[in-house]
């Protein structure tokens, strides 16, 4: 059995067994491998441990039973956890946020948006008391607003252009001089606003890779994991993704489309070479 065979047979048996939550030994077992070299194979190309794939898969898994109106002692149980109480430490600890706030989908929470023209063309920027929350390219304003309310199905949701929004907008417009009054509202994962605070750190202007930004955090082998946190990212431009190419030059994929990626990328290398830039990272 090749090592790409042993990780997908313990995939699939993680997600078989999850109610049982069974531990390393017992998974290690299922594909004739020691404890350790599982755990170092599994991490290598799942960029996770066996533990933390499992912790994912139960809340994707809790996730789905809330949406659908289920309690959070069903939910607990049906995902394989102890009770409401590991629930609630992993929807901490993985989606940064209760599993009743995840219930309620941001319900007592304001959101302010609007819509701006940039060179890159139409965005959706949305903003609460704390600062933007949301921020997409919207080629299509009707489907741009449904995703936003589909992130947020329970809060109140106004077309308003607010000071947070013009702050964060008004960098496509050649005004950095607000960059330190753009604030960020997130929700994410531990390991998904780390990702993220490296992609703050790439200087306008400049490129990295995804190996760069997986050395930065201190995990170079999770490049899988690095990825999937970099195409999460909820707030397009400010945090600045596309600025992460491929070690071997390429580009690479761009949720809002490659030609885009590539004009941005060439459109800040033009500003910084003309000094019309910052002088600082985003």
């Amino acid at each position: 059995m090749s090592d790409y065979e042993r990780v997908a047979k313990a995939i699939s048996y993680i997600r078989e067994h999850y109610r049982e939550q069974p531990d390393l030994e017992r998974i290690a077992r299922e594909i004739h491998l020691s404890p350790y070299h599982f755990q170092r194979l599994f991490r290598k190309w799942a960029g996770v441990s066996p533990k933390k794939f499992l912790e994912y898969t139960s809340i994707e898994r809790a996730k789905v039973l809330l949406k659908e109106q289920a309690s959070l002692s069903e939910a607990g149980f049906e995902a394989g956890l102890s009770g409401t109480g590991r629930l609630h430490d992993l929807f901490i600890k993985i989606e940064g946020m209760t599993p009743g706030e995840f219930k309620n989908g941001g319900e007592n929470l304001h959101i302010n948006y609007s819509f701006s023209a940039t060179p890159f063309g139409d965005i959706i920027s949305a903003s609460t008391a704390k600062g933007i929350c949301h921020l997409m390219f919207a080629d299509n304003e009707r489907r741009a607003l449904r995703r936003l309310r589909e992130r947020f199905p329970n809060a109140v949701i106004e077309e308003k252009r607010d000071p947070v929004q013009r702050a964060a907008t008004g960098i496509f417009e050649d005004d950095w001089s607000d960059l330190s009054k753009i604030r960020l509202h997130l929700k994410g994962t531990p390991f998904q606003i780390k990702v993220w605070e490296a992609l703050l750190k790439v200087p306008f202007g400049r490129i990295s890779s995804y190996t760069e930004i997986a050395d930065s955090i201190g995990r170079p082998t999770a490049l899988r994991a690095v990825g999937a946190a970099i195409g999460r990212n909820p707030v397009a431009y400010l945090i600045p993704c596309h600025r992460i190419i491929r070690s071997t030059g390429i580009l690479g994929e761009y949720h809002w489309g490659d030609e885009r990626k590539a004009a941005i990328i060439g459109w800040e290398a033009a500003k910084l070479e003309s000094g019309l830039g910052p002088d600082d990272t985003l």
